[in-house]
């Protein structure tokens, strides 16, 4: 569905995150990423809020635009879904370990609107998709752009399938645990190269 604010929202996302490049060889602009999981979304909904909120998910973590500009530009349905989105990294200035922000998210997911969990699963299914495809025979790039932390990533990830399992039954649900699979086949096969090279 492309209406006026779904325009507006490209265009907040692009300006927002105009200097912005997703890891891997080819630096691809930020906002590849967030059409992406519009694009994704769209098989899925027609919803003009959710749609909103997908091209707007990261800009609390990534950007300095606030929770109450999202609600005065976009309205409350969106600012709410952005909320549950946004991965809490600092309790009181102190920085939260990955793991625990990768939990935290998972356990937001268990209670946060359906459509934020739409929108979480899209998300994640386009960084599996991306990760596998950027890094399927380049394992010291992805190390490189990672981390070494393999077993981490995979509990962490875990968590985030197991809450949006819990919370949809059909639809997206379907093409995020088909990327999560490939995500997983594509970490053990990492596992597999760092472990060949001790």
């Amino acid at each position: 569905m492309y209406t006026y604010k779904v325009e507006q929202a490209i265009k907040a996302a692009a300006l927002l995150h105009q200097d912005q490049l997703r890891k891997g060889s080819v630096g691809l602009p930020y906002i590849t990423h967030l059409v992406a999981v519009l694009l994704i979304l769209r098989d899925y909904t027609d919803d003009e809020d959710t749609l909103v909120a997908a091209l707007l998910h990261d800009t609390i973590e990534d950007t300095d635009y606030t929770m109450e500009e999202i609600e005065i530009d976009f309205g409350r349905k969106v600012a709410i879904y952005v909320d549950a989105l946004t991965e809490k990294q600092h309790d009181k200035d102190i920085k939260i370990p990955w793991i625990d922000v990768k939990k935290n998210y998972a356990k937001g997911l268990r209670k946060a609107p359906k459509e934020a969990v739409m929108i979480a699963a899209a998300d994640k299914s386009h960084n599996f998709r991306a990760i596998v495809d950027e890094y399927f025979d380049d394992h010291n790039g992805f190390i490189k752009d990672f981390g070494p932390y393999l077993d981490s990533r995979l509990e962490a990830y875990q968590c985030i399938a197991n809450a949006i399992n819990s919370r949809l039954a059909d639809g997206i649900v379907h093409e995020f645990n088909h990327t999560f699979q490939a995500y997983k086949n594509f970490i053990l096969d990492v596992q597999k190269t760092l472990t060949n090279k001790q």
